[in-house]
């Protein structure tokens, strides 16, 4: 056994982010960790889980939800990306970044669930005297303990950061039809094969929400500052 020093081998610098963060009533669970990497490898695969677990209800908690106490590690970190937005607002319509991000945050959970099923499959948590224990204990207790602290680092960041953030109203296509008329006569329909021709308006908010916000932008200030955009001319040409 080896024993414990002021500087441990193993810090879980994300969990004590969380710590610092507001997420207090872990650091024991934390500190445990820790320790069980170097004095206890079997035991830091269920700390491991169990420090996910507990983040997760404390979360969807802040968040007024609310979860079952039968509820695993996976329903319980499922609830929480559904309620904390992991994408920031400027591309949370992109889909390739939420799928790359899903992929990432589930890969964590996997590799920590995995690792959690190797222990039960090898028998970690009941070695005899007669049965050696695994070559791989160690180095798979440390990657428990670092999935799970990348787990947390981050989910309880973001969930902080979203909680403290002023909120911004969605925006939704259908809430400005006079801006979406005028983009319409500026420009063609977007025609594919035989496909019926899409609004120049909707494609753009639907590919490019960025892009069709900042005009929605210029477009409000110019009414504000020369009545609707358009109007001079269309003035111009009546008096003709």
């Amino acid at each position: 056994m080896v024993t414990a020093t002021d500087d441990p081998v193993f810090v879980m610098h994300g969990a004590r982010s969380a710590l610092a963060g507001g997420l207090l009533h872990i650091e024991e669970q934390v500190k445990a960790i820790e320790l069980a990497v170097v004095e206890n490898t079997g035991l830091a695969f269920d700390l491991a889980k169990t420090l996910v677990e507990s983040a997760c209800k404390t979360i969807i908690t802040e968040r007024g939800g609310s979860y079952d106490k039968d509820d695993n590690m996976s329903q319980l970190f499922k609830a929480v990306k559904q309620r904390v937005p992991f994408l920031p607002a400027t591309v949370a319509g992109e889909a390739g970044a939420r799928r790359s991000l899903e992929q990432t945050l589930n890969g964590l959970s996997t590799a920590l669930q995995g690792v959690c099923e190797l222990r039960n499959a090898c028998g970690f948590a009941s070695h005899g005297s007669e049965s050696p224990r695994p070559l791989m204990e160690g180095i798979q207790a440390l990657l428990a303990a670092q999935a799970a602290d990348a787990i947390i680092g981050f989910v309880y960041q973001v969930h902080r950061e979203d909680l403290l953030r002023p909120k911004v109203a969605l925006l939704e296509y259908g809430d400005n039809p006079e801006f979406n008329e005028w983009l319409d006569d500026q420009c063609e329909p977007v025609r594919i094969l035989s496909l019926p021709p899409y609004q120049p308006s909707e494609v753009l908010f639907r590919v490019d929400q960025q892009a069709y916000r900042d005009l929605l932008t210029d477009y409000k200030a110019e009414a504000e500052t020369e009545g609707e955009p358009g109007d001079a001319k269309r003035e111009g040409s009546a008096a003709e």
